[in-house]
């Protein structure tokens, strides 16, 4: 048994608004102290820039296909895939397809909660 109050925190995507990043790029996210859960939108075509970060994430590819390059190294995700990219690993990715996917980021991004994510608004 927990000796503390457990505090438990209840979401709905459907009550967080799309933040539009470009044209061909949107996401949800959801922020605990040690967590983040994103939902990102690519149109096809999309390419986000190689870039690296702090977090350990794992993406799941709910519908869609993308193509990751992380270093040397080129693997395409399609629906129901699931991708383990390790912390200060430097990736990029194009959407073959329109996509949906679901990342978790620990520890959380917080160059998205400061907005200083500019590699993925160009």
């Amino acid at each position: 048994m927990f000796d503390s109050v457990i505090s438990m925190s209840l979401y709905s995507w459907s009550k967080i608004p799309t933040e539009k990043l470009t044209e061909k790029l949107g996401r949800k996210f959801i922020s605990g102290k040690k967590i983040m859960l994103a939902q990102i939108f690519l149109k096809k075509g999309c390419v986000i820039a190689a870039h690296s970060h702090e977090s350990e994430q794992m993406t799941y590819i709910l519908s869609g296909s993308l193509t990751f390059r992380l270093q040397d190294k080129e693997v395409t995700l399609n629906e129901g895939d699931v991708l383990n990219i390790p912390s200060g690993v430097e990736h990029s990715a194009v959407a073959l397809e329109d996509t949906l996917d679901l990342d978790a980021f620990s520890p959380i991004r917080e160059d998205w909660l400061k907005g200083t994510d500019d590699y993925l608004r160009k």
